[in-house]
């Protein structure tokens, strides 16, 4: 029996998380009855092919209490006659006693919003990340007296307290996570650990078909046909622009190469200032947020993927970003850094090059190898496709997925 289920998103729809629109719908083409419930309005101006397939319905959470206090305050009466009413209660409290902020009061207000306007007919609740989703979600599942799930992936487990992801990790019925070091950390607070499991997103290779067409030779000695390097990806602090540029700007004068980065971010003004700054912004085009199929031009026009992934100061991380597995789809071939899950996609030298992070004189070193040399790139896209083509089919997630949503409904 498949339940109804609820599914609770901190913002949709979303450019940057098509991993999160591409597990929905291979969901409801498993044949889960889905309502999609979000804690953000949407911001961004275009939306991907897949967003539009979505079946669901989508349901806004009040983004902020005080906007809608109506709704609040209809949220917390009917709670207040609700059996797991006093038990949500208590654990609020007990979590402002650790977390005395206005989020904390936020996202219970959320949580009662959601148990007052639950979907008729719907039985189950299933978060996306694990810090604030979690919590709405937590809270809601005792109000109501429902099962939750969860899916974690990097920013959200690595920036949240250990106490507060043990408190979840104890009960939540499972969790679900995309990197093995992601998966380790949960595993290490988890009181059951085998109620933690490791899954991939995968890419959805019916939108990423094989690439046909010819990749260019181009090795940066002719200014008329420079190599182009493109990343995609926002403009923060993990992603690590500011380091690829330094390395852009350390490549040897002599060598011909273009940049575009797509992607919108709050650090897009500091990092076109860097690139005047290094005298390199005449060889940079920002091309701003474009839809899958305008990335995916991109790639396959493209003769090196770039990206410079970092731990931020706060501890905040990609866990294996899907745009690498996108590129690497496409015969593209990609250089990163080591953290997180990125080497569970890459191995050096053998289907791509990673180099340490923050560390601008080694990607420099990368990039130039990979520019001056056509047959390297030819021999690490080819292998970098293989491996997606054999190992990332995120159809293998979704079924992994599915049979864990049914051991919970029997």
């Amino acid at each position: 029996m498949r339940r109804k289920t609820v599914v609770l998103l901190k913002g949709y729809p979303r450019l940057s998380e098509t991993f999160i629109a591409q597990e929905l719908r291979g969901l409801e083409r498993a044949g889960l009855d889905l309502v999609l419930v979000s804690m953000r309005r949407p911001t961004d101006k275009k939306h991907h092919p897949v967003h539009g397939e979505i079946k669901a319905p989508v349901v806004y959470l009040p983004e902020y209490l005080h906007e809608e206090p109506l709704r609040v305050a209809k949220g917390f009466l009917l709670g207040l006659f609700r059996p797991g009413f006093w038990g949500a209660f208590g654990r609020f409290a007990s979590d402002l006693t650790r977390d005395l902020t206005r989020n904390r009061f936020r996202r219970f207000g959320q949580a009662l919003v959601l148990a007052a306007e639950w979907p008729k007919g719907a039985e189950w609740l299933h978060a996306h990340f694990i810090h604030t989703p979690a919590s709405v979600a937590a809270y809601a599942s005792k109000v109501l007296g429902i099962g939750w799930t969860c899916s974690a992936h990097a920013k959200d487990i690595w920036t949240s307290p250990d106490w507060e992801l043990q408190q979840k990790l104890a009960c939540a019925q499972w969790v679900v996570t995309c990197t093995h070091s992601g998966f380790e950390h949960l595993q290490s607070l988890a009181n059951e650990p085998e109620h933690v499991h490791l899954s991939y997103h995968g890419l959805d290779l019916d939108r990423f078909g094989p690439f046909d067409g010819e990749r260019g030779d181009a090795e940066g000695s002719d200014p008329a046909k420079p190599v182009m390097i493109v990343s995609v990806g926002r403009a923060v602090g993990k992603k690590g622009y500011d380091i690829l540029l330094e390395a852009l700007a350390l490549l040897p004068k002599d060598i011909a190469w273009r940049f575009e980065h797509i992607g919108g971010g709050e650090k897009l003004p500091e990092l076109k200032a860097l690139a005047e700054k290094l005298g390199i912004s005449k060889r940079i085009d920002w091309k701003g947020a474009m839809a899958q199929e305008e990335v995916l031009k991109h790639y396959r026009s493209a003769d090196l993927f770039a990206l410079a992934c970092r731990v931020t100061d706060d501890g905040d991380r990609d866990g294996l970003p899907n745009v690498l597995v996108e590129a690497s789809s496409q015969r593209l071939p990609c250089i990163s850094t080591t953290i997180s899950g990125i080497p569970e996609l890459i191995t050096d030298g053998e289907n791509g090059l990673l180099v340490p992070p923050k560390d601008a004189k080694a990607l420099a070193g990368a990039l130039e190898r990979a520019i001056r040399d056509p047959g390297l790139r030819k021999r690490l896209g080819n292998a970098a496709e293989h491996r997606v083509r054999a190992h990332f089919d995120h159809h293998a997630s979704i079924d992994q997925l599915v049979d864990l949503f049914e051991r919970e409904w029997r």
